[in-house]
């Protein structure tokens, strides 16, 4: 695993204080925090891709990036569930959005891939707001060129490792499988999590489990409990670096409505945050949450429900960041 070499330097800059300044005013970067320009050097950042060219039913997820942070403005300096005060650790910053071609999806990829790359040097790890399901194939190449093939814990309603759709070989129902191809993950340690609804043919969980992924049904929290779900993915990881991809829609409609293609029967969101602390003694190498559609949101639920799974694994990286 790529690091940096420890140096001596400044306390980190954490948030804008809630108390001196109320959270409704000034600039909208995530948790308040300081920009990547603001600081002189960081370890984790949290940046945006405003893309949703490859979403198959409902658009609207390049505003992602936007709601996300907005609703974090309600994030607080101390996560009690961690026990840590991340921005304290650690020097988190918000990286901006990553502009890319909004006509051409080839293209597009290669212009996240650039993006992100340059914030992972030495193996800093980025949370990415997205954007569609599609910005996970160059997130996972660019977190390859750092760290080779890496697991892959998917929370998704869907499989997302599809061949094509309309002949496209690069859509949000598609990154798994060419990332699968082009050997970017171990494929003995990389598992869908919250997998529900309906398939197009039986043949597609053949595929998948050809492809290398283990499924964790939605289904099986009312079997074993966020406890049993947990321990199943914590043996499926093992010590090996770890990428962490979280469609939304992992969350049921109730808990998630504003995203492009809604399932019944989805998690809660205190499941899904109850999974994410456990993989705290995990190596997260770089997380992205997906598919957040804020024009059918009501009241900001589904903003407010990816602002705290971004703090979640902000608040992991950054403890990790001190080990």
């Amino acid at each position: 695993m790529n690091s940096r070499e420890p140096v001596m330097r400044a306390a980190p800059v954490g948030q804008v204080d809630g108390q001196a300044s109320p959270r409704y005013a000034g600039l909208t970067t995530f948790a308040r925090l300081p920009r990547r320009e603001d600081v002189a050097d960081w370890d984790v950042a949290v940046v945006g891709v405003p893309f949703d060219s490859g979403v198959t039913f409902r658009p609207g997820a390049r505003f992602g990036p936007t709601a996300i942070r907005e609703a974090s403005r309600l994030l607080r300096p101390y996560n009690p569930a961690l026990d840590v005060l991340p921005f304290e650790l650690t020097q988190v910053v918000d990286a901006g959005d990553i502009a890319c071609n909004p006509f051409d999806i080839p293209v597009a990829l290669e212009e996240i891939q650039a993006g992100l790359a340059n914030l992972m040097t030495d193996g800093r790890p980025v949370v990415t707001l997205g954007g569609d399901h599609t910005l996970a194939l160059p997130a996972l190449r660019a977190v390859h060129a750092q760290h080779g093939p890496v697991a892959l814990v998917h929370f998704d309603a869907h499989l997302d490792t599809w061949d094509t759709y309309f002949n496209a070989p690069y859509t949000h129902g598609t990154p798994f499988r060419r990332a699968s191809e082009e050997g970017l993950l171990r494929k003995d340690r990389s598992a869908h999590v919250g997998i529900r609804g309906s398939l197009y043919d039986p043949k597609d969980l053949v595929d998948d489990e050809k492809l290398g992924f283990t499924i964790v049904h939605c289904r099986d929290f009312d079997r074993i409990g966020t406890d049993g779900i947990l321990e199943r993915i914590l043996d499926r990881i093992g010590d090996a670096p770890l990428y962490v991809s979280i469609d939304i829609d992992v969350l049921d409609p109730g808990f998630a409505p504003a995203t492009g293609t809604p399932e019944a029967g989805g998690m809660t969101s205190r499941e899904l945050l109850e999974v994410l602390r456990g993989l705290r003694e995990t190596r997260i190498v770089s997380a992205d949450i997906v598919e957040v559609s804020p024009a059918y949101d009501h009241a900001g639920i589904t903003a407010v429900a990816a602002a705290n799974v971004a703090y979640e694994l902000v608040s992991i990286m950054a403890a990790q960041s001190t080990r």
